[in-house]
């Protein structure tokens, strides 16, 4: 079964962070720890956080406080459309530790965490067909020195 999601905080104790670029405009920082099943059925408890961004006054509004166990669910998104049509590389959906963007037929999987009231929202996947070189990216690695088994990668 999965935790309750909790309100986060930035350092400074803030639960409504204020944009940068636009102070009218925030976000809150949510996290829930839930199963999370692979493609090839493999299940692990994970820690996944959401933003939720709106309107700074919107935000405040909620009344949440930093710790506070709130309803809803933090779901997975996979999509062939970008979620950022400005800089949809910040959400490209990466294979561990290889550095490697997970594809279909050459097309970037965009990946993203969403916050939603639905208790019971499922996550949503999209399958690459790029194995072949994430798994030579690894193997690369391990000849390389380094350790790849050491990822949370699953192909």
């Amino acid at each position: 079964m999965d935790a309750k999601v909790k309100v986060g905080s930035d350092p400074a104790g803030n639960v409504v962070v204020k944009s940068k670029n636009n102070p009218e405009y925030g976000y809150i920082r949510v996290e829930q720890n839930r199963m999370v099943v692979d493609g090839t059925g493999f299940a692990r408890m994970l820690p996944l956080s959401a933003l939720i961004p709106g309107k700074v006054k919107d935000l405040a509004a909620f009344g949440w406080e930093a710790g506070q166990e709130v309803e809803g669910r933090v779901v997975v998104k996979e999509s062939l459309q970008p979620f950022n049509r400005k800089s949809p590389e910040r959400d490209y959906k990466v294979a561990g530790r290889s550095g490697i963007v997970c594809t279909v037929d050459g097309a970037p999987i965009y990946r993203k965490h969403i916050y939603v009231l639905a208790g019971n929202a499922d996550d949503t996947s999209v399958d690459h067909t790029n194995g072949d070189d994430i798994t030579a990216a690894y193997a690369l690695a391990k000849v390389g020195g380094s350790d790849a088994s050491d990822t949370d990668f699953t192909l």
